[in-house]
């Protein structure tokens, strides 16, 4: 398997998770509005990692936002959640945070400047 076979098969996997956040995106909208505001943002961010699948090289910062933003939202995520400050159960998502960031980065597309 070919590293940029790899990566869209994982920008389409992170693509489609953050899409189908816009369930929960809806349903929290009234219980947890700055919750649903995050996930709008997620949501955004799926429709573009799937439109990235196509030419991921053209695509590279967008990739790299995703992987970066991912970390920074786990260790906050995490912090908290061992302070006490949301539920342990947080912690199952900073693990799938740090996948992502993971797996972005090694499967990142080489810079290829003229």
């Amino acid at each position: 398997m070919s590293r940029t076979f790899g990566l869209k098969i994982a920008l389409g996997v992170v693509g489609v998770l953050f899409l189908a956040l816009a369930y929960p995106m809806v349903e929290f909208l009234a219980q947890e509005p700055a919750l649903s505001m995050m996930m709008s943002l997620y949501v955004a961010l799926g429709v573009f990692l799937l439109l990235a699948i196509r030419d991921p090289a053209a695509h590279r910062s967008l990739i790299a936002f995703t992987a970066w933003s991912s970390l920074a939202h786990a260790v906050v995520m995490g912090y908290q959640a061992l302070r006490g400050m949301v539920m342990r159960g947080e912690l199952i998502g900073v693990g799938v945070l740090i996948v992502i960031w993971i797996a972005l980065v090694l499967l990142r597309p080489r810079d290829v400047r003229a």
